[in-house]
């Protein structure tokens, strides 16, 4: 019996994904089923964390592509890649809560940043995290990303990013150089 865990596949999602990925996105950052996983945000913010128009715009942009990740078939990551020069910004990353905690993520993010590298080029990897969100930064600071103290506030009022519980709320710039 081959006790191997079962092969990631990693894909560009395509516009027949936009329902499988809001899914994903959804359970792992808003409400009672993203509990299961360490990612959420159900106590900061509420409502929706995307919906398929802005999954698909990602698909759509020829500067971006939705890193697809697949395990047995099934749609269990997934991340936003986007060309901005001399850098990549690295957005709507989400794993699935029932898989966080065994390493996936960490697979899902050292795959983008190779294939920003030699798709684009880019020597830099940017992406702005919720200030709060110390845990989750510190597991970026692990993975090389530094924080820069650059904030960029957060969008109250569109809720189309979520119905924050908190009136501190602001991103912060992580940058991490690659090699």
């Amino acid at each position: 019996m081959d006790n191997a865990a079962p092969a990631l596949t990693f894909r560009d999602a395509h516009d027949g994904d936009v329902d499988a990925l809001v899914a994903l996105v959804e359970s792992a950052y808003r409400g009672d089923a993203s509990r299961a996983g360490w990612t959420t945000e159900a106590d900061i913010l509420q409502g929706q964390r995307t919906d398929p128009e802005g999954v698909l715009a990602v698909i759509k942009s020829p500067d971006s592509r939705l890193l697809t990740v697949e395990r047995d078939g099934r749609v269990v990551a997934c991340c936003q890649l986007e060309h901005r020069g001399t850098h990549a910004y690295f957005g709507m990353f989400a794993v699935s809560p029932a898989l966080q905690g065994i390493g996936l993520g960490k697979a899902v993010i050292a795959e983008a940043e190779r294939r920003v590298r030699e798709a684009w080029g880019v020597t830099e990897m940017h992406m702005t995290v919720i200030s709060v969100r110390e845990e989750l930064i510190a597991w970026y600071e692990r993975r090389g990303y530094r924080r820069t103290g650059r904030m960029t506030p957060f969008p109250y009022g569109d809720e189309r990013f979520g119905v924050p519980l908190r009136d501190d709320l602001r991103f912060e710039l992580l940058v991490k150089e690659l090699g």
